[in-house]
């Protein structure tokens, strides 16, 4: 799937999702949370995701600098079952809309902390190749800052990336737009842990642009 395909495909999933999201967007998939209040609700996502969103355990993803409608959209899922997680289902459960996007502007108020992982410099090199095949950084944008409803990579630990690639290709991941889903599809499972590596590369190497 080209980048203009994953990209059509993408707006006309969120456009189609507006319609069921009891929630105030602009034409440009904006929106409006609290983020002090955020802040104060927060406190219950420490245990996973660390102060002040920036996690320690591999398998919880830092959100600290994370854009907004992305995290709005993930729990939005989560609360409505389409993504599935033993943690997060409780955690989110008794949630409001309101709630959620005061989470997503407080999460990416916060500035974004790279995780400086140790990397393979030949599983990177492997990775970056692999991600201008499938045009990844056109889509999460040069040093993966992410845009609009398109994730930040920087600061998710390179277990947590390959995990997620993994569930994309398996189709056991949600994806609300079918863009990942489409482009895991021919990963390798050497490919997947290539690129691993290779966001870990950038994130050590190179500061991610603002997302903000």
């Amino acid at each position: 799937m080209s980048p203009n395909s994953r990209m059509r495909h993408a707006l006309a999933a969120l456009v189609s999702l507006a319609l069921l999201v009891p929630v105030a967007t602009s034409a440009q998939f904006s929106i409006s949370g609290d983020a002090a209040a955020g802040r104060r609700k927060a406190e219950a996502c420490v245990p996973c995701h660390g102060p002040r969103g920036k996690s320690t355990r591999p398998d919880a993803p830092s959100l600290a600098g994370q854009v907004p409608l992305y995290t709005y959209f993930q729990l939005f899922q989560f609360r409505a079952g389409r993504r599935q997680n033993a943690e997060m289902a409780p955690a989110v459960a008794s949630l409001s809309d309101q709630d959620m996007q005061d989470l997503a502007a407080y999460f990416a108020s916060e500035p974004a902390s790279p995780r400086h992982e140790a990397f393979d410099e030949t599983k990177a090199a492997a990775g970056r190749l692999a991600s201008n095949a499938h045009a990844c950084e056109g889509c999460h944008r040069p040093g993966f800052a992410g845009y609009q409803h398109v994730p930040r990579l920087t600061g998710l630990s390179r277990e947590y990336v390959v995990a997620q690639l993994r569930g994309y290709k398996a189709q056991t991941r949600a994806d609300y737009d079918g863009a990942m889903t489409g482009t895991a599809q021919p990963l390798s499972d050497r490919d997947i842990e290539n690129l691993g590596h290779y966001v870990s590369a950038v994130a050590t190497t190179a500061p991610a642009e603002s997302s903000n």
